[in-house]
């Protein structure tokens, strides 16, 4: 998903607001902020979500300015300050360059007057001649074209040929608010003068966002980081529907779920199909903070065993995996993440590396995506299992997420969960960069086996080099 920034756009230099995508719903009764609240509010670096008509998530256009249209596609000037968004104060006539040609030779002379033509999103290139009924009229770029010397020889040999007058004359076009950008519209109305001061901007934002980018029927603004056990956003709605019912198509599953009460980042697609990949036919997969099922419901041929805290996202869990027709293949628990560890993965970990272990050919996988407190909950490994240690290479593969500010990311993460379980993991294990959180934050994944002597009890353990042979080393997408 892209993030993008209101950043020169408006005349600002430095960031003000960060707009991300996921979809929400017309218009809600909201409270306008005083305009020094909402700068207070920023300060948090609040996002704005959106979501479209079939609440899917998708990416916002990147918004891009032509500065040369600032002046002629710009909106009325009375529209500065304006509170409530009244679309009707947004009529402006401007004045366009146009060339006088036959109907039947529009076709062949718009491949030939790319350049000179006007490029302008809404508003129509060719349009009907109001003196001519057999006539039609080719808008022109208003800063390319101001007489016959405008034209290329190119583009003059073509027009000689159509037996087209080269003649430019000019055409009074109205604009309304269907014609202008949305950052054409939210410019106009985030300044009140020449010092850049901008007021109560939630709302109106939410609604440009929703009215220009179609499909897309509400906007919410995080308000709060994720602090709370269950990993839910608290969100305001800026416009459009409360209902936060949210359909999503990610790595071609489906995934339904209230997006008020559950975790969901559509910037992790990469990651979930990064994970599975790495799945073979077989293979057993932990899924110890599965949300609403983006790891373990693509987990193909796979035994799953999902769990999460959150009742709500163990509902919705289970929902998804009905509709994705996995209900078969994926168990699913609603237990604490060291509870689950300590129950149902000893219970199926006993049977698996068991004494049939040795004519066991599949991997097993426990992942733990709890950025924030994964690392804590390896703790619930040390000593897990009873009896016989199984072979190196039958010892289960964790994939473990962290965040870290640290300047060597990379080796913070690694020192940390070798001290939960109290070995060096340094030269046993590959750390993955998943993304860049914020600055000097970046969310990682370490992956590396679990050593026997951590295990199984009343094992002898080396704390700087344990015996069992080191994964191979991977390479960072970042070079820490």
């Amino acid at each position: 998903i892209v993030t993008i920034s209101l950043l020169k756009q408006f005349g600002f230099s430095r960031r003000l607001l960060k707009v991300a995508s996921c979809r929400i719903t017309e218009s809600a009764s909201l409270v306008l902020l005083p305009w020094a609240s909402l700068i207070q509010k920023l300060s948090r670096v609040p996002v704005i979500f959106l979501l479209d008509q079939r609440k899917r998530f998708s990416t916002m256009p990147e918004i891009e300015t032509n500065h040369r249209d600032s002046e002629l596609f710009s909106p009325p000037s009375d529209v500065r300050g304006m509170i409530e968004l009244d679309r009707t104060a947004f009529k402006k006539t401007v004045t366009i360059p146009v060339l006088k040609v036959r109907k039947e030779v529009v076709n062949k002379l718009m491949r030939s007057l790319k350049r000179a033509a006007l490029q302008r999103p809404g508003i129509k290139r060719v349009i009907e001649d109001p003196e001519d009924e057999e006539g039609r009229l080719i808008m022109l770029d208003p800063y390319k074209m101001f007489t016959v010397d405008s034209f290329e020889k190119e583009e003059l040999s073509i027009l000689k040929q159509l037996n087209v007058n080269p003649q430019i004359s000019k055409y009074n076009l109205d604009l309304t608010y269907e014609n202008f950008k949305s950052e054409e519209i939210l410019r106009a109305l985030l300044f009140c003068n020449q010092k850049a001061v901008f007021i109560m901007i939630s709302v109106l934002l939410g609604q440009v966002m929703i009215d220009k980018n179609p499909g897309i029927t509400s906007a919410v603004n995080k308000i709060n980081n994720i602090d709370n056990t269950y990993r839910n956003f608290e969100m305001e709605v800026l416009s459009g529907e409360e209902n936060m019912m949210t359909k999503v198509r990610e790595n071609n599953y489906t995934y339904e779920f209230d997006f008020s009460k559950v975790y969901w980042n559509p910037r992790l697609s990469t990651e979930h199909s990064r994970i599975t990949e790495l799945l073979k036919p077989g293979d057993v997969l932990f899924d110890v903070f599965a949300g609403v099922g983006p790891f373990a419901i693509p987990a193909k041929n796979c035994t799953v065993f999902a769990n999460d805290l959150n009742p709500e996202s163990h509902k919705w869990l289970l929902h998804n995996c009905k509709l994705n027709k996995v209900d078969q293949k994926v168990k699913v628990f609603n237990l604490d993440g060291k509870d689950f560890l300590r129950g149902p993965v000893r219970e199926e970990l006993m049977q698996q590396l068991g004494p049939l272990s040795k004519e066991r050919k599949h991997s097993v996988h426990i992942v733990m995506n709890l950025p924030a407190k994964a690392i804590e909950f390896l703790s619930a490994c040390k000593a897990l299992l009873d009896g016989q240690p199984c072979g190196s290479e039958l010892l289960p593969i964790v994939h473990c997420y962290s965040f870290s500010k640290d300047a060597n990311p990379a080796k913070d993460v690694q020192q940390r969960a070798g001290t939960v379980l109290g070995i060096s993991l340094e030269a046993c294990s590959s750390v993955h960069l998943v993304r860049n959180v914020a600055p000097n934050k970046e969310m990682l994944c370490i992956t590396f086996q679990i050593p026997a002597a951590i295990l199984y009890k009343n094992q002898t353990v080396n704390r700087d080099n344990h015996e069992d042979p080191p994964l191979k080393r991977q390479r960072t997408d970042k070079d820490f």
